[in-house]
């Protein structure tokens, strides 16, 4: 069977909600995938026999073959210059990239012809390539294991960028990115990937390039994305206890970017805060916020803040807790929107 993006729904055997591991699910759209369309190939390190670093492919080989579940050279290079290939013959890879840091060797592969095939060729060849990148911190990996490298990627014309923070957008999203006929860099927080959650694989696909509000509010606006979506959410019902609603903004999806949602509720709460893990200086929240600012200005009553991590390579791993935003900075930054008297202070 030959999947679309509007026929895809469930697939597969099992039941059609169960609770899983957001690596669960990412499992599940990849069997599912397989199962649906026979253009699909995995490749990556040791993601066949070994079911990959974080088991993300734990017994897609065994079920589907080393031939559409291939283990490959440590060559990242090679590796998707391999997936370019297979999807100008048709195919629809996805690649693993075994940590974020390791994409590195990619990158030129990435950038030179993943990203610029389509409109090298007025679109006579598509790039339907799918590529995973565990990353971000939490875990205690040393550097090459902990970084959070979007904006590198969202600076790159021709390319999606998604990073799902839930079990269903995990599976909901990686779906719709293995049938989009674009290639789509596909961000997978590895400090999630043990969290748990309802997992309907009958639902439909989410749009790529769609928001979603994780909790309502009114005294201001969280905007993040992957890992940071939890630590925003505890911060907001801290918040609440101090009487202050704060509104969560998940992006999901961060090329396409949803300025409608964004600027829908920055326009209703009249502050923004943006939370990442990667560095402040010129990371992805610079480029929302000044989004937000250009489209929301008459609408806001103190300046977009930031908390990011610092401007540092990733620290070792009995730091990362220092680095990483947590609860305390981000209701800092809440409290210094400031509400009535004074100057806000600068972004975090």
């Amino acid at each position: 069977m030959t999947a679309t993006a509007d026929t895809v729904t469930a697939a597969g055997t099992g039941p059609a909600v169960e609770q899983v591991t957001l690596s669960g699910a990412l499992n599940r759209a990849l069997r599912d995938a397989l199962a649906d369309d026979d253009r699909v190939h995995l490749m990556g390190e040791d993601i066949g026999t070994l079911g990959g670093v974080f088991r993300v492919t734990d017994g897609l080989a065994a079920e589907f073959g080393d031939d559409r579940v291939a283990d490959t050279p440590l060559a990242e290079a090679g590796i998707l210059g391999t997936a370019v290939g297979m999807a100008m013959y048709g195919l629809r890879p996805v690649v693993e990239m075994q940590f974020d840091a390791f994409a590195y060797p990619a990158f030129e592969q990435l950038v030179s012809h993943v990203a610029k095939m389509r409109n090298r060729t007025r679109g006579a060849l598509t790039m339907p390539i799918t590529i995973r990148i565990p990353y971000g911190g939490g875990i205690g990996g040393v550097e090459h294991h902990s970084d959070a490298s979007e904006a590198y990627y969202t600076h790159t014309p021709g390319l999606h960028v998604v990073a799902p923070a839930t079990v269903a957008d995990a599976y909901g999203l990686l779906r719709a990115a293995i049938v989009s006929d674009d290639p789509v860099v596909f961000l997978e927080p590895k400090r999630l990937y043990w969290s748990k959650g309802d997992l309907d694989r009958s639902a439909v696909l989410p749009d790529l390039g769609r928001a979603a509000v994780r909790r309502s509010g009114s005294s201001a606006t969280l905007i993040t994305y992957g890992p940071s979506l939890p630590v925003c959410l505890d911060a907001a019902e801290a918040a609440a206890a101090e009487g202050r609603q704060l509104e969560v903004v998940d992006l999901r999806s961060l090329v396409p970017f949803d300025d409608e949602a964004v600027c829908a509720s920055v326009r209703r709460t009249g502050r923004a805060v943006v939370v990442h893990e990667a560095q402040g200086f010129a990371g992805f929240g610079a480029e929302i916020a000044a989004r937000v600012t250009e489209r929301c200005f008459h609408h806001l009553e103190a300046p977009v803040l930031r908390v990011t991590g610092f401007d540092i390579p990733y620290p070792p791993p009995m730091l990362e807790h220092h680095h990483l935003p947590d609860v305390d900075r981000i209701l800092d930054a809440v409290e210094r929107l400031q509400w009535q008297d004074g100057v806000p202070g600068e972004g975090v």
